[in-house]
């Protein structure tokens, strides 16, 4: 390998691993309603396969790093890689709801544990260019969102002609071919350099009050984007606009393109300022409200400046940590708030699954989604006097 493709090489495995954070998860929601009449779920239990992959990323938010202790970052990688990829293929054989959700814990799981592993491969791969090495992998991440679901009802789903589990089980075989790659290109730190463990250090504090509103601030940003994305098919599905399906779950994840674009430009005027993620925070709020009250054309058009807000305020809840944290509580600071998200978002999918079940119509999810999109307002007011202090 010549040194030009050695030098591309992080930014290329950077990139891959971004997106197979998303494939498999993202796979879902364009298939949900085939997948609810095939197995015959209840709201509430589609709510749980919604949700069960961003309760095991809370569960595995902060032990994830000791992963990374232990096998170091290609190992935590490629061991990720190719659990979330087993999980992924398992779900071609499944033949109840309870086999896709023990297939769908079994891919999470993989995929909780790479998450923790992207900054320290950033660390490790590019330290000169640490910055522009995470938003490759963020870039990554919201094209793995884009692809799946743009793709899935028009390409995927009839090349298998409309088996629904092949079609969940082909999306394994980039996961496959990235742990290969991260294998035999990256270039990392052994286990033994990595830091060391302390017993019991690794564990995040839900006992102090900024863990708490950082983690409320991405509550309500990560519990919004995996709800819309869950419930809006059933939505449309059930007012009887399936055709809107594939264009307003594009629309959702693609919108978020831009708004990486814009942080990219504008990131060091806005990080640490409360009136970019208060107006974002606004306007996603006003967006699930919109899709409550449209099944039409709209729909799309309230979806994707859904994911543009939402993409936006992602990107900035991000960067708080660093800001208002000493370095070396940091990572836990975010282990903390990631659990915390994580677990908001898992609730709120379950209670729009049973608010669903209870008014008989899926519009009635978008009540939950709706109230779990405000603690924002209240967490991001703290932080700036936080900072300003």
């Amino acid at each position: 390998m010549d040194r030009s493709n050695t030098a591309r090489a992080p930014f290329f495995l950077l990139w891959a691993c971004g997106a197979c954070l998303r494939l498999t998860v993202l796979a879902v929601p364009p298939v949900i309603s085939v997948i609810q009449k095939d197995l015959n779920l209840s709201g509430t239990e589609v709510g749980l396969l919604s949700g069960i992959p961003v309760v095991i990323f809370a569960m595995f938010a902060a032990p994830g790093s000791i992963v990374i202790a232990r096998m170091g970052v290609r190992g935590a990688l490629v061991g990720g890689l190719l659990i979330a990829a087993a999980g992924g293929m398992l779900r071609a054989g499944v033949s109840d709801v309870w086999q896709l959700y023990l297939a769908t814990i079994f891919m999470s799981a993989g995929i909780a544990v790479m998450q923790p592993a992207m900054a320290a491969a950033v660390r490790d791969w590019i330290p000169d260019r640490s910055t522009f090495g995470t938003a490759v992998y963020t870039n990554g991440l919201i094209m793995g969102e884009i692809i799946p679901v743009a793709t899935m009802l028009s390409l995927v789903l009839p090349f298998f002609d409309g088996n629904w589990r092949l079609a969940l089980g082909v999306w394994s075989l980039p996961l496959l071919v990235t742990a290969v790659a991260v294998g035999v290109l990256s270039r990392t730190k052994t286990p033994a350099k990595a830091a060391p463990v302390h017993s019991g250090g690794w564990l995040p504090k839900l006992d102090r009050k900024l863990n708490w509103r950082i983690g409320l601030t991405l509550a309500s940003t990560t519990s919004t984007y995996f709800c819309v994305n869950g419930f809006l098919p059933s939505f449309l599905n059930g007012s009887g606009r399936h055709d809107l399906i594939g264009a307003a779950l594009t629309a959702a994840n693609i919108g978020q393109l831009p708004a990486s674009f814009l942080l990219l430009l504008t990131a060091d005027r806005l990080q640490g300022k409360r009136w970019p993620i208060l107006t974002f925070a606004a306007i996603s709020s006003a967006c699930v409200i919109g899709i409550m009250f449209s099944a039409s054309a709209w729909t799309v058009f309230w979806a994707g400046l859904a994911g543009f807000s939402l993409g936006a305020a992602l990107v900035l809840s991000l960067a708080l940590p660093p800001l208002l944290c000493k370095p070396n509580e940091v990572a836990m600071t975010s282990a903390a708030a990631f659990a915390i998200g994580y677990g908001f978002a898992m609730l709120v999918s379950f209670l729009s699954g049973l608010a669903w079940d209870l008014a008989g119509h899926a519009s009635a999810a978008f009540i939950p989604i709706l109230l779990g999109s405000l603690p924002i307002f209240v967490a991001v007011p703290a932080f700036a006097r936080a900072k300003e202090a």
